[in-house]
């Protein structure tokens, strides 16, 4: 009796817990909101600080909740594949800030000491990886390494690969794809077995390859990957990128050998869904406004890939520049977004047309519509139960309606326009599913 009494209150004690935390251990965090965005908002003034500013999702508005702290000139960020950690590389300070979602509060940070265009949150764990090209490694002559970045403790161990650009992680953290500037081969990491504080094994000649670094040669200056399981669609960049030919690598990451490889126009960044993948880039030859009514002299490309047929299967005309940013919405909206592309008119004095590094590409007839703002695209961010698109245009973030089938209609903002958020939005992330 005393066993099935003391089962008996061991029972109602899980089942209060379980209703305390919002069931399934859930819980709210303290601004009490399910549907959140983070913006990272830049400061260049002295009276007001920069940081990570918590937008109300359901509704796109501010609700005067303090931002979290991600020093004062917040641009580019990760967030990790649970979304219970935020991540923020500060140019200020040349250190990339984590917050963990759940309690909105600092987990850390951790100094890189030069900038970086491209850091990965692999897993849950407060811990990630930073590419940085100006990274000095002692004894070299060269720079460039991969920056191992502990958010609790700020240590940061680095594994030296020459020119470091970009970082693409797998889903686990086990396996990262480099990719360096003016390089025609990719650099495949281990970062589990290097050996800290700074790890050169990348510099090895040996052959076979150690346990941390395997180079491996035969692509066309590539610059970006997605991983999907044990296969990486590796961009080769091409002429673009002072190279031959733009194309797709097919890349098995057990094998660490190219399977096929699909020619596009051009390609700097890419969106997978399913067995399609959509591929941006703008070619230095095929680069006419064929089919636009523009000023603009060039444009870039979207090209539709069948990987099933190892095929393109349709190409659109897009904005110009270097695409960097890719968001496909629930009902069928491709935005595409770019920096340095040619910008026309201006949109605070719209007498004429007005252009800007953003497209939108409705997928289902391919047809494009260029949204008439300025400046280059930094965020984009949709939601799976909602009919709006997030875009950091020009320090900016716009909201998007996507509800309407005609594109022409997409140009209407809700509910104005934009989230006034002062200064400079460099990126916006969800941090909730929804």
């Amino acid at each position: 009796m005393k066993k099935r009494n003391l089962a008996l209150v061991v029972g109602l004690w899980a089942i209060l817990n379980f209703v305390a935390c919002g069931g399934g251990g859930t819980k709210q965090p303290p601004s009490g909101l399910t549907e959140r965005v983070l913006a990272s908002q830049g400061i260049t003034d002295t009276v007001r600080f920069g940081g990570l500013v918590i937008i109300n999702g359901f509704n796109d508005t501010l609700p005067g909740i303090a931002p979290l702290s991600a020093g004062n000139n917040p641009g580019l960020m990760a967030v990790s594949p649970t979304r219970n950690i935020a991540a923020a590389f500060d140019s200020g300070s040349n250190s990339v800030y984590a917050v963990d979602t759940l309690k909105e509060s600092s987990i850390g940070s951790a100094k890189i000491g030069f900038p970086t265009t491209s850091f990965v949150v692999p897993t849950s764990n407060p811990l990630g990886y930073a590419a940085v090209p100006a990274a000095v490694v002692q004894g070299y002559s060269f720079t460039g390494a991969v920056d191992a970045m502990n958010f609790q403790n700020g240590v940061v161990n680095l594994i030296a690969v020459p020119n470091a650009q970009t970082v693409v992680s797998n889903s686990s953290g086990t396996q990262l794809l480099v990719f360096s500037n003016d390089s025609d081969s990719v650099t495949v990491l281990n970062p589990g077995a290097a050996s800290p504080p700074v790890d050169t094994s990348c510099l090895s000649t040996s052959n076979p390859p150690n346990a941390v670094c395997t180079i491996v040669p035969g692509f066309d200056r590539p610059v970006y990957a997605i991983i999907n399981g044990n296969t990486a669609y590796i961009l080769n960049c091409g002429a673009q990128c002072g190279g031959k030919q733009a194309s797709v690598a097919t890349f098995d990451l057990t094998t660490f050998t190219i399977t096929s490889t699909v020619n596009v126009d051009g390609a700097t960044w890419a969106l997978l869904n399913n067995s399609t993948l959509y591929v941006a880039g703008t070619s230095p030859t095929n680069n006419a406004c064929t089919g636009e009514t523009t000023a603009a002299t060039t444009c870039g490309r979207l090209d539709t890939v069948d990987l099933s047929a190892g095929k393109v299967t349709a190409t659109a005309v897009i904005t110009d520049g270097y695409h960097h940013r890719m968001d496909l919405t629930n009902n069928g909206q491709l935005f595409v977004g770019s920096y340095d592309c040619t910008n026309i008119g201006n949109v605070n004095n719209p007498s004429g047309e007005v252009r800007g590094c953003l497209s939108i590409v409705t997928v289902a007839t391919n047809s494009v519509f260029i949204p008439p703002d300025n400046g280059d695209v930094n965020g984009l961010q949709g939601f799976s139960s909602r009919y709006v698109e997030y875009v950091a245009e020009g320090g900016n973030l716009r909201v998007y309606d996507t509800l309407h089938g005609d594109i022409l209609l997409i140009n209407r903002y809700l509910p104005t326009g934009n989230i006034n958020i002062p200064g400079y939005v460099g990126d916006v992330k969800a941090i909730d599913f929804f």
